[in-house]
């Protein structure tokens, strides 16, 4: 009996990835799983694009795709150029919304500034990145869609009402963007981290700090934080969504 053999098919193109603030601490992380993963991995800065370009120049040594790109969330222009030229290359199917910045102040001596800035950055530049690259992402009928937040978002934090009220309105905006695009095999997280050990962490807390606030009495690493991440952005975490995943040695 004759049999026909399908002649191979070509390995499907690997997905593209996008982490916001992926030159810093959390992010080179985060970058660094996601490449590991298999994805081709576009580290974004704000103005350090040596700095993004060093670590897709490390993966890429290490056999994986990456590349780099800079540009200010808080310009919606520049960041709209940024977005169209990604996308002529395709579609971006994986988004860390990582970038956030602090400006601490006991909110009666806040000033307007240190408010609009932290909710720029965090909370508009999260609409900016990822209202553009969700029809793309929807024509696939697959994506994720990740944003780091804060254990500041959950519990609170002196000093940090504006740090707190833009991580805990990408909390209401997660669930939201979960729901509408759910039918279309995308899912939408967050993730809030407690306190990590990275350079923006360095100098805030000492180890005795550190052992009264955490039950597990340390930091957490950056790349525990980008574990959770990469599954979050896998195929095994298909049915997660919505959902605000705390990770902070057990804090709350």
């Amino acid at each position: 009996m004759n049999r026909t053999i399908a002649p191979p098919q070509p390995a499907p193109a690997s997905r593209r990835a996008l982490v916001t603030g992926g030159s810093g601490g959390i992010g080179a992380a985060i970058c660094t799983a996601l490449a590991a993963a298999g994805l081709h991995v576009t580290v974004h800065a704000n103005r350090r694009l040596e700095q993004a370009e060093a670590l897709a120049g490390k993966l890429r040594a290490r056999g994986h795709a990456a590349s780099a790109v800079a540009f200010d969330l808080c310009d919606a222009d520049a960041t709209a150029q940024a977005l169209a030229t990604l996308l002529e290359q395709g579609p971006i199917q994986v988004l860390v919304n990582n970038a956030g910045i602090h400006d601490d102040a006991v909110f009666p001596g806040m000033r307007p500034e240190q408010w609009d800035r932290v909710l720029d950055v965090s909370l508009n530049g999260f609409y900016r990145v990822t209202q553009p690259l969700m029809l793309p992402m929807i024509r696939t009928r697959w994506g994720r869609v990740i944003n780091i937040t804060s254990v500041a978002a959950v519990a609170g934090n002196r000093g940090q009402v504006n740090y707190a009220a833009a991580k805990g309105a990408l909390h209401a905006a997660t669930k939201s963007l979960a729901l509408e695009v759910a039918s279309r095999g995308i899912t939408v997280n967050a993730v809030a981290p407690g306190i990590i050990d990275t350079p923006m962490s360095d100098g805030t807390f000492d180890a005795q700090a550190i052992a009264r606030m955490v039950p597990m009495q340390r930091a957490g690493r950056p790349e525990e934080v980008a574990d959770l991440v990469a599954f979050l952005a896998s195929e095994r975490a298909g049915y997660i969504s919505g959902q605000v995943i705390s990770i902070n040695g057990g804090m709350i």
